[in-house]
């Protein structure tokens, strides 16, 4: 607490009391500043569209000085301070605030006190704001920000980069180049493997020496798929551009991917050797086509020596990288250094015993050792770590991630064949290709040296020089480590980087994708990996994931060792490669520019052919407005149509369908000034409004509000289509009438003004002197006008003509139905039967046959219902004890006719029995329908399954309709609230929408089938539901523009969507030719899926304009009745579910009374003629057979029972053995290990859960003996098929359990599959070829069942290069 400058320390009192004066002016100054008022300054980058998301806080002091601002802006931003400007952004004044002004912000009208100070950064003298380098921002010291390894980590933690662990880091940095002068690459996926490689090839002089000069003939090959000169283009940006990054997709194009190559991991050292070989491949006929071999090709010798007569049989491979084993297999312990793994890469093996060597020269099987030495070193040697091993405990890939240790100079001479190169080779050897790509692996060497058995790999060694032969000083065998491709993550996946030291100043860098950083050498021993502990063999189980993987040493050999070519000395062809780059940077930094000064924004046209255009204005922030409505003019394609001069641009609200405001008098302003600057988005639009020559332009000013004016025709009961004025909102109702007046011509004086706030909310505006902000108008409203003489407008609103008639224009929908092929009877009996009046000729004119058209029957079937509710509402006055007891059953809901009565209610307990009455009358006469309903089920079943007998899925949609409507009667005469279509209580409702209810009557609620979740048509009494007042219902035929259907076929319905499914159906009962309980309606979907729709009490408010319906001929459910799918069970054909048919199962009902009801049923429509005694019912869930059900079992009691339900039916070949629920049915499948085959499923009756008991059983039937026999439990949905090459030894046999109804077993129900075989029986033996034929065949079979062939991980793409450009499509292939 002393001052620095302070040598001597005081005593302690002294300096007790040094420290109180300095925490009490410390407080003091906390106290002042706490005190002080503070301003909130919100900064909006808009000086690039990809940074104008951005937005920096400060909260400082209201003395703060407007110099300080900037400086503080410039820190968070990280720009070089002055080179930017600080605009108000809440004004149309652009002008920056000075930068060098020490007035405070309070002074410079900055508010304080926590309001927000909206700011906006922007260029300054048009030019973009200089970026500021991380050093001199970050504050952090020079270690810090160059230290960077490993791969990206979060933010603010050790090891990451300058860039990330600056708080001044903003996305414009990575628009520069990084600190370090090098240029990173981006990843375009999972694309770090190829630019860990690229960059190493670029940081090895010899390698991009060589590139350079090669000249690309363009008259000769394509540029796009030429590979060295797209390696070229990007080698001379890497040295040339100053960008942070470049992209690598021209080079990944010349090898021929796609962009699904992106996505494809692969291993760096498979991308070095086809990547080298493909380049031979480009370079053959020129200078560079024996680069790859001079820089990186070595040699080898394979050898085979008698121990007994000296006899040596060898042959020379080639290499490219040397394969150096991590752990050896079954070693417990790993290599600790390159050193030793090189040397066990030259340790001979003993070949002796079994495996002795037959020697030519003793002529019989003598003790032999077989090894490899090292004959020459390449220029650039490659060792590659391999830490990619496969456990065979496991059959997974792992990574070995033991700790090895390598030189930063390495000396061979120890592992050189001294006496082998100073030789003749006088022996016939031949050279070739090491198997596995170029690697070298003394496991996979041949002792057969024959040239007829060698692989050619076509790498030509003729070029090479005498002199290169010729054995080298082991001073000049010192190789220097200038490149360390490193592995962070597991053998399943990961991420590389490289670490490389440059030639040029010897420091080492991090190229890891788009960031380069200074490293040290820590950071290279860091990736040695393992641990610090002991080397045992699980010394890598918890190391570090992230070690060396390839590692690239140069020889040290002055006379060899090339330099990077300066850019002065490029050749002449890279000279104008380079200039043709940097032209075209400039060009993409113009357009950069150009897109960083463009307005894009949403434009609308009501065009006066093409009706409503949509299209993106892209202006720039400079041009006028003149010339963007010129631009707009244009885009719309409004040339010859509409002049220029009646076209203008104004501000728009697409989502409200609002002009917000016009642009009078401001042609010749800029774009950027009139939309608030350059925004990445804006929340507004613009749209070109366009006008006749004889119009004028009316001005919209920003306190307008939009107003859509529908006038309403009370005679004709039509609305019109909306007129557009515009209105203020403190305009008072009185001058609102007088405006509408204006523009549609009605009588302010008698008019009636109803505003709609929201979806069925209507106000009446009534009150003169109100003002339209009082009544909730806002930027966009709708309204309905009028003007009649009527005396409509003397009752209340909610009685009147004028509410009945918005309020079903509200909530009218139009439906499209789709009737049966063919309703029993002709049509005629359905004409017939649509005739409910009185007149006493009814039945006999049906009966005669007579035809009407459907437009008749339709209007006439409309007039009579219309008819029946008026008689209803007049019944409805009468006195309650005059009403039938029944009538409290019945649904009732509020006609829109009905004329307001005090003694009467809107929801009246009206009977619709007479309607019934007369349906069924109509029925019983009718000659071509049957009077017997148990007959009409008969055969309307019989149609309705064989539309659907293909049909598998579900037809039953529980949710079909909104479960917020699942009570949804409108009126049931009682004095509480009532029950509304949205689920609320009336009282909860704005009036307009309010419904009376009378009082001193009893409120029923339609609970029929709560306990069940079935509704059913039929309350406990055995009466429709159904029967209710008129709601409004009109059907018309379809019209030809309908013909998305059979116009003949196909209603059209306007419904109103609050009327229940029930009272839907009752009302197609004309139509149908059906009573409602006799067909079914199924909702269509867009996918022509179709659900069909149950729940009767509820409304069709989850409808839309539009909606397809189908109405299926069938019995409608009961109480306590669900709709069941019957599937066929066949567990030895190819497909084990068959669908059936559908069929209705009851509460209470037993199972055997299910059966017989359904034999009969499937006797007649499938054919099937079964004995009950041979049959079974079973659980069925997806396709698994589940539980046996017994005869005994009650639905419902027994067995859960839902709607939608479905279950399989079983033929038994013999009577049921299933007594006990104790029991336990397995089905059982021989697994034949010498045929190659399964055998056909048999079921096994267990009388518990024994292990024993099933391998009786087993044996019992298949004869295996008792200790020979080993099962295992299938996998996998039934009937869990496996191919036969996997069955043997994928699936767990003979587990140790003793029971099958634990771990790893679980059998607890039927159904469950279990396979079985002799432990003796040896697996056949299969050829190459038998194995490939058998393997294409279980694929096709397991494919056609669905099943996959095995579990396996994602399958490894092939690394391929595609010399001609990308590969040939396969036409088999998906």
């Amino acid at each position: 607490f002393c001052p620095p400058e302070s040598t001597n320390c005081p005593p302690y009192p002294v300096m007790f009391m040094c420290r109180k004066h300095f925490l009490k002016r410390g407080f003091s100054k906390i106290q002042n500043a706490a005190e002080e008022p503070r301003a909130l300054c919100i900064i909006q980058d808009i000086t690039s569209a990809k940074t104008v998301n951005e937005r920096l806080t400060l909260n400082l002091p209201a003395s703060t000085t407007l110099s300080k601002l900037y400086e503080d802006v410039a820190h968070k931003a990280g720009y070089v301070n002055g080179t930017f400007g600080l605009a108000w952004g809440n004004t149309q004044d652009m002008a920056p605030l000075d930068h060098s002004s020490e007035m405070s912000l309070s002074e410079s009208g900055f508010e304080p006190g926590g309001k927000r100070n909206f700011l906006q950064l922007t260029d300054k003298d048009g030019e973009q704001p200089q970026i500021a380098s991380v050093t001199d921002s970050s504050g952090l010291d020079d270690s810090s920000q160059e230290r960077f390894i490993g791969p990206l980590l979060r933010d603010g933690t050790p090891g990451c980069s300058g860039d990330y662990s600056s708080p001044s880091y903003s996305y414009s940095s990575i628009l520069s180049k990084s600190e370090t002068g090098y240029v990173g690459l981006v990843n375009q996926a999972m694309t770090c493997y190829l630019n860990s490689l690229l960059q190493t090839l670029f940081m090895t002089p010899e390698f991009r020496n060589a590139l350079y000069n090669w000249e690309f003939e363009e008259q000769e090959e394509d540029p796009v798929t030429s590979i060295p000169y797209q390696l070229q283009r990007l080698f001379v940006l890497l040295q040339t551009s100053k960008k942070r990054a470049i992209e690598t997709t021209d080079v990944t194009r010349s090898f021929g991917w796609d962009s699904s190559e992106a996505w494809q991991q692969h291993d760096v050292q498979e991308l070095c050797r086809v990547m080298f070989d493909a380049l031979e491949q480009k370079w053959k006929q020129t200078e560079q086509a024996d680069l790859i071999n001079q820089l990186y090709q070595g040699k080898l010798k394979d050898y085979v020596r008698c121990l007994e007569c000296g006899y040596e049989s060898w042959r020379i491979d080639t290499y490219l990288d040397i394969p150096l084993v991590i752990r050896p297999f079954g070693a417990s312990q790993a290599y600790g250094s390159v050193e030793e793994a090189l040397q066990a890469f030259i340790q001979p093996e003993t070949l002796d015993g079994p495996n002795q060597y037959f020697c030519e020269r003793c002529k019989k099987k003598c003790d032999a050792r077989k090894g490899l030495r090292f004959l020459h070193f390449p220029y650039l040697l490659t060792l590659q770590l391999k830490r990619f091993d496969f456990d065979y405990t496991t059959m997974h890939r792992i990574k070995l991630n033991d700790r090895m240790t390598f030189p930063e100079e390495l000396d061979m001479s120890p592992f050189i064949d001294v006496e082998d190169e100073k030789s003749p080779q006088t022996e016939s050897c031949t050279d070739s290709g090491a198997e596995n790509e170029g690697s070298c692996h003394s496991d996979q060497m041949s002792n057969d040296f024959s040239t007829d058995d060698c692989v050619d790999e076509g790498i030509c060694l003729d070029s090479t020089s005498s002199t290169e032969r010729v054995l080298k000083p082991k001073s000049l065998l010192t190789f220097e480590l200038f490149s360390v491709m490193v592995h962070s993550g597991s053998a399943a996946g990961g991420h590389y980087y490289a670490c490389i030291k440059s030639f040029s100043d010897g420091q080492w860098y991090s190229f890891n994708d788009q960031h380069v950083s200074k490293i040290t050498q820590d950071d290279i021993r860091k990736t040695y990996g393992g641990s610090s502990g002991s080397r045992g063999y699980f010394s890598g189980a918890f190391a570090s994931s992230t070690n060396a993987y390839m590692l690239i040493y140069r020889l040290k050999d002055p006379s060899r060792n090339a330099k990077f070519l300066a850019v002065e000395d490029f050749p002449d062809h890279i000279k104008r490669l380079v200039q043709k780059e940097k032209e075209s940077e400039e060009q993409e930094k113009r357009q950069r520019e150009i897109e960083r000064n463009t307005c894009k924004i949403k434009l609308f046209c009501m065009h006066p052919v093409k009706m409503m255009m949509e299209s993106k204005l892209e202006v720039h922030k400079d041009k006028t407005l003149r010339e963007a409505t010129e631009m707009a003019y244009k885009m719309m394609e409004l040339e010859g149509v509409v002049p220029l001069d009646c076209c203008r641009l104004v501000k728009y609200d697409e989502f409200h369908e609002y002009l917000e405001r016009s642009y009078e008098g401001e042609e010749d302003t800029p774009m950027g000034l009139l939309l608030g600057g350059v925004k990445s988005s804006y929340m507004f639009d613009l749209l070109l409004e366009t006008r006749r020559p004889d119009q004028v332009f009316q001005p919209y000013k920003p306190g307008e509000v939009m107003v859509k004016v529908h006038v309403v025709n009370l005679k004709s009961e039509t609305i019109a289509s909306p007129v557009s004025v515009r209105a203020y909102l403190n305009q008072t109702i009185t001058e609102f009438k007088q405006l509408i007046a204006q523009a549609t011509g009605l009588s302010a004086e008698t008019m009636r003004v109803v505003l709609e706030r929201c979806y069925n909310d209507l106000r009446l505006l009534y009150v003169p002197n109100k003002t339209l902000k009082a009544e909730g108008f806002f930027r966009s409203n709708k309204v309905f006008v009028e003007s009649s003489e009527l005396t409509d407008h003397q009752v209340p609103f909610t009685d009147s003509l004028l509410w009945k008639l918005l309020d079903r224009h509200g909530n009218t929908i139009r439906l499209l139905v789709l009737l049966p092929e063919q309703s029993p009877g002709t049509l005629a009996n359905r004409t017939l039967f649509q005739k409910v009046g009185s007149d006493s000729d009814v039945l006999s004119e049906g009966a005669k046959g007579n035809r009407k058209s459907v437009e008749a029957i339709l209007e006439e079937s409309t007039e009579k219902l219309k008819n029946l509710s008026l008689q209803q509402q007049q019944g409805s006055s009468t006195s309650d004890s005059q009403k039938s007891s029944d009538a409290s059953d019945f649904e009732h809901i509020e006609s829109p006719t009905q004329e307001a009565d005090s003694n009467s209610s809107l929801c009246v307990a009206a009977d619709n029995r007479e309607l019934e009455n007369r349906i069924r009358a109509t029925s019983a006469g009718s000659g071509g329908a049957s009077s017997d309903p148990e007959n009409h089920f008969a055969c309307e079943e019989r149609s309705d399954s064989e539309v659907n007998n293909d049909r598998s899925t579900s037809s039953v949609d529980s949710d079909i309709l909104s479960s917020s409507h699942s009570s949804d009667t409108l009126c049931n005469a009682d004095s509480g609230p009532i029950q509304l279509a949205n689920g609320l209580d009336s009282h909860s409702i704005t009036s307009s929408r309010r419904s009376k209810a009378h009082e001193g009557k009893k409120e029923t609620w339609d609970t029929a089938e709560e306990d069940s979740g079935t509704d059913s048509e039929y309350d406990d009494n055995g009466k429709s539901k159904a029967e209710a007042q008129y709601l409004y219902f009109r059907a018309e035929p379809c019209s030809q523009d309908d013909a998305s259907w059979n116009s003949q076929k196909c209603l059209v319905v306007h419904v109103d969507k609050r009327i229940t499914l029930a009272a839907f159906k009752l009302n197609l009962e004309p139509y149908v030719g059906v009573t409602s309980t006799q067909f079914k309606v199924f909702r269509v979907y867009a996918n022509n899926q179709e659900f069909e729709s149950v729940r009767l009490n509820e409304t069709l408010s989850s409808f839309s304009d539009d909606n397809k319906i189908t109405i299926r001929l069938g019995r409608a459910l009961k109480k306590g009745e669900y709709r069941v799918k019957v599937y066929q069970l066949l567990v030895n054909e190819p497909e084990p579910c068959k669908f059936l048919v559908d069929t209705v199962f009851a509460k209470a009902m037993t199972v055997r009374q299910s059966k017989e009801e359904l034999l009969p049923q499937l006797k007649e429509q499938c054919k099937l003629d079964l004995s009950i005694d041979r049959v079974r019912l079973r659980k069925k869930t997806w396709k698994n057979p589940g539980t046996v059900f017994l005869d005994y079992h009650v639905y419902e009691e027994d067995i859960s029972i839902s709607s939608n339900w479905e279950v399989f039916l079983e033929v038994l070949d013999e009577p049921e053995k299933m007594k006990s629920m104790s029991q336990l049915a397995v089905l059982t499948r021989r697994w034949s290990p010498s045929t190659m085959k399964l055998g056909p499923f048999q079921e096994v009756i267990l009388e518990s859960s024994s292990v024993e008991e099933l391998k009786e059983k087993l044996s019992e039937i298949s004869g295996i003996p008792l200790e020979n026999l080993e099962f295992a439990k299938g996998r996998g949905t039934f009937p869990c098929d496996i191919s036969v090459l996997e069955i043997h030894q994928d699936l767990d046999w003979n587990p140790k359990v003793s029971t099958l109804n634990v771990w790893p077993l679980y059998i607890c129900d039927d159904g469950a599959v279990v396979f079985y075989r002799d432990s003796t029986e040896e697996p056949l033996e299969l050829s190459e070829d038998e194995r490939n034929e058998l393997m294409k065949k279980e694929s096709s079979r397991l494919l056609k069942t669905g099943h996959r062939v095995s579990y396996s991980p994602r399958k490894e793409k092939a690394l391929k290069i595609y010399l001609d450009g990308g590969p040939a499509k396969d036409p088999g292939q998906d």
